[in-house]
Parts: structure tokens; C-alpha cells; sequence
């Protein structure tokens, strides 16, 4: 299990991410941190770690310093880096200590040549309280969902080499919004597996510096309302499929079909994108998220 981990000015978090690692009860994995330029005591944290573990369990590098997801990405697509799975793992969470184990049972039962993905609830915490949890999903993981919605945090997110092949196929350069999404985009476009497990392995750090920080609330919600109708929304979802055209011979059938109708309707005006949107299928988690998309069709923001 290759552990792969960002890491940017975690001084603060950073020891109780580690503790909770070394914690797993699956003990086969090495973690590969790449600090992005901290200039506090993240890389002397890391060191010290690295001369307590030893090499064979953590590697520390420096990131490309072009962002949070150029980091992740470095990481993913460096053949250096061999193992059965791979975790992405942030610098300020803490890992239940049977996160990485349930992962691997699940994962093992995939064929090894099939991309699998495995991703899970978070307990969302603030000092020492809970403040929330991520939703449940009422729909199944599909490519259909994925090109409008990542249902996922990559904090929880574990996948095999087959998986990762194709996200290094694709490059550590592509313009996407997020590593986490950019994968659960991959491996359903590709007929691969994702189980989404409805226990919280992962408990989710919520503070003033989080790179993103949970999609939950009302603060979020008008976030992405906003998001929707200034057009961030649709740059997203232009990086997204741009990035899927390095993949496209890898694509399902299935896939292929709803790539050409999403991106026809994308086009067209507004008859042909609102028959279009429906037609390919594709769709968001909620009722309300599947209006806020129709809505963004009527105005041409998907």
C-alpha cells in the first residue's frame, strides 16, 4: 500500500494524521509525503518521522509547488512509486483504525485487471466536537453521476494499480478542479468499480485553512449555487472532459455513449441541452442537486 500524501504548512495537524496511520491495523504500507513549500515546521516534522519509522515507511519529497492537486497528481503518476493500492491520504485528518483494512477487503475481491475504487463516509470534526458527517448516496457510483458530481473526499479514497494505470495514463498535467473527482471520474469512465462504504473511516478536519473542507451545510450550498450561475461550474466540468479525451480509448462503450451526449448538449441551444442532459442520463445525488443542474442547463452553466 503506497500511502500518498500532501503535504503545505501542517505543522499543526500533521503528527495526529501520522499517529493515526501508524495506528492502521492493515500494517502493510509506506507513505510517499511530498511538502509543497512549507517554511514552518512541516518538513522538520517530517524528518523526524521519517527517522523514527524509518525509510521504508515514509519517503518525504519535494511537491511541484504549483497547488494542492498538481501535488497529488506528481505523486499518482510518479513510476517510482509501485505498490498493489494506493491511498491518498491529506496532512490533517484522522484515520479510523480499520480504514485501510476495510479498503483492501474490498479491493481484493475485484479482479486484479479492473479499475477499482474504494471511498467511504467522514465524521466531520471542529477541535473536539463533531459537527457532522457527509451524506449518505441514494444513487449507485456511475460515470453518469460522476462527470457532475464527486460523491467522495480523496481523504477516503483507496484504489488499485489497474486504477491507477489509467490516472497516470492521463497525466500529472491535466487541468482539473480536483484529484479526488478527476479520479472518481476515471474509473467509472473506464468500467471500473467503486464501492462507496456508508461507515465513517475517516475523521475530517474542519478549519479556517482546509483546501476545500466538507460539502455540507448551508454555507456550501449557496457556495455551489453561486457556482453554478457565475460559471465556475462549467469550467470545472471543461477541464473534466478535456482531460478525458487523453483517455477516450480507454472509455466503456457505455461511457462513450454518455461522454458524446453530455458533451453534444453542453453545445446546443436550449431545447437540445435540456432533452440532451436528459437523455445522456447524466445526474446529481439529490432531487435538489438534479435541479440546480437542470437549472444551470436552462441558464448554459453545465
Amino acid at each position: 500500500m503506497a500511502i500518498l500524501m500532501g503535504c503545505y504548512f501542517g505543522q499543526d495537524y500533521l503528527a495526529a494524521q501520522l499517529d493515526s496511520i501508524q495506528a492502521q491495523s492493515y500494517r502493510l504500507w509506506k507513505v510517499w509525503a511530498a511538502d509543497d513549500g512549507s517554511t514552518d515546521a512541516t518538513p522538520e516534522l517530517l524528518e523526524r518521522y521519517q527517522a523514527s519509522w524509518g525509510r521504508d515507511r515514509l519517503a518525504v519529497r519535494r511537491g511541484p509547488q504549483q497547488g494542492f492537486v498538481a501535488n497529488f497528481l506528481a505523486l499518482v503518476c510518479d513510476d517510482g512509486i509501485q505498490a498493489d493500492y494506493f491511498a491518498y491520504s491529506d496532512q490533517d485528518d484522522v484515520w479510523a483504525p480499520e480504514k485501510l483494512a476495510n479498503a483492501v477487503a474490498w479491493l481484493a475481491s475485484v479482479p486484479a485487471g479492473i479499475p477499482a475504487l474504494y471511498c467511504s463516509r467522514t465524521r466531520l470534526f471542529k477541535g473536539a466536537r463533531t459537527v457532522g458527517c457527509s451524506p449518505r448516496h441514494r444513487r449507485p457510483p456511475s460515470f453518469a453521476n460522476a462527470l457532475v458530481q464527486n460523491i467522495a473526499g480523496g481523504n477516503t479514497m483507496v484504489f488499485n494499480r489497474a486504477a491507477r494505470r489509467l490516472l497516470a495514463h492521463a497525466g500529472p498535467d491535466v487541468k482539473v478542479v480536483a484529484h479526488d473527482w478527476w479520479t472518481y471520474i476515471v474509473v467509472t469512465a473506464c468500467g471500473g468499480q467503486v464501492h462507496f462504504d456508508e461507515q465513517m473511516t475517516v475523521d475530517y478536519r474542519q478549519h479556517e485553512d482546509n483546501q476545500i473542507g466538507a460539502g455540507n451545510g448551508w454555507a456550501f450550498l449557496v457556495r455551489r449555487i453561486e457556482g453554478f450561475f457565475n460559471a465556475r461550474f462549467r469550467c470545472w466540468v471543461d477541464g473534466n472532459l478535456v482531460a478525458l479525451e487523453r483517455l477516450g480509448a480507454c472509455l466503456s462503450p457505455e461511457s462513450k455513449r454518455i461522454f458524446a451526449l453530455f458533451s453534444a448538449a453542453r453545445k446546443g441551444g436550449l431545447s437540445a441541452r435540456l432533452s440532451g442532459l436528459l437523455r445522456s442520463g447524466v445526474h446529481r445525488q439529490t432531487a435538489g442537486g438534479n435541479c440546480g443542474l437542470l437549472i444551470a442547463a436552462l441558464f448554459n452553466r453545465i
